[in-house]
């Protein structure tokens, strides 16, 4: 897989999370190989029923970005060899949108599968704060959590249509900024409800035979919609993976009750 010289929205977040301080997509050796399957994807796959929110959604909408940001997962709860990533525009002043030599090729087909792992914020505008915090770890791993709160059931509206995302995006493909093919298989993943109601999936990303899988869980707490993503390059230890997200739903719905 060729370098990205940006990671530009239609990436998933599994390789926004390897970018380095200078926006450059970590790069892994063309010798690497796919992942074996994890038992913790359903044999045969596919999507069944969506997973329903409570109705009514109970508790609050966090409408201040520094607390929802103040609930985001920290380093000192990550495993060991985490370290964030800086934000480029808001950490390091970057051009929110530099003016590259050549142009961005990024893209997926169908279009509407760059929104998988995509910030939650950037699927459903109109939230009322959002948050995101990004953690690169050893041979490619990152671990990258977002949030946002919406007011009244739209938070319920926004977890149904993630789903129906993964739904039609079972198999895609597209190309990195290069221009480079990537190609894309998502399937469900065996977990159990995080927070009051979730869905969880896992993304094996393949470019120039190297791959990348990601475990996501994405999560309604309250008023509030959270996505856990979880990547490396052999896939991670669903127990792992769990404890994790359900720390980040407490951290959110505390947020909620000021503990």
């Amino acid at each position: 897989m060729r370098c990205a010289r940006a990671v530009a929205p239609s990436f998933v977040s599994a390789f926004a999370s390897a970018v380095a301080v200078a926006g450059l997509v970590a790069c892994g050796s063309p010798e690497s190989e796919a992942p074996d399957a994890d038992t913790s994807v359903p044999a045969g796959g596919g999507f069944g029923p969506q997973s329903v929110a409570p109705d009514p959604l109970l508790g609050s909408t966090i409408t201040d970005p520094i607390v929802l940001e103040s609930s985001m997962l920290a380093a000192q709860e990550l495993p060991a060899g985490y370290a964030a990533i800086p934000d480029p525009v808001r950490d390091l002043g970057l051009d929110p949108a530099p003016d590259y030599d050549s142009p961005d090729r990024s893209g997926t087909d169908p279009d509407e599968c760059a929104n998988v792992l995509a910030p939650i914020s950037e699927q459903r505008a109109d939230a009322s704060s959002d948050a995101v915090v990004r953690y690169s770890g050893p041979n490619f791993s990152s671990i990258d959590e977002d949030a946002a709160s919406y007011l009244d059931d739209e938070a319920a509206q926004v977890f149904g249509a993630v789903q129906e995302t993964f739904a039609g995006c079972a198999t895609y493909t597209g190309t990195d900024a290069d221009g480079f093919a990537v190609d894309y298989r998502l399937e469900p993943r065996d977990q159990e409800t995080i927070g009051d109601a979730s869905a969880s999936v896992r993304l094996t990303t393949t470019s120039e035979g190297f791959s990348l899988v990601s475990e996501a869980v994405v999560a309604v707490v309250d008023r509030t919609v959270m996505q856990l993503v979880v990547t490396s390059q052999e896939g991670a230890d669903p127990a792992a993976v769990t404890d994790l997200a359900k720390t980040a739903a407490e951290k959110i719905r505390g947020a909620n009750t000021g503990v």
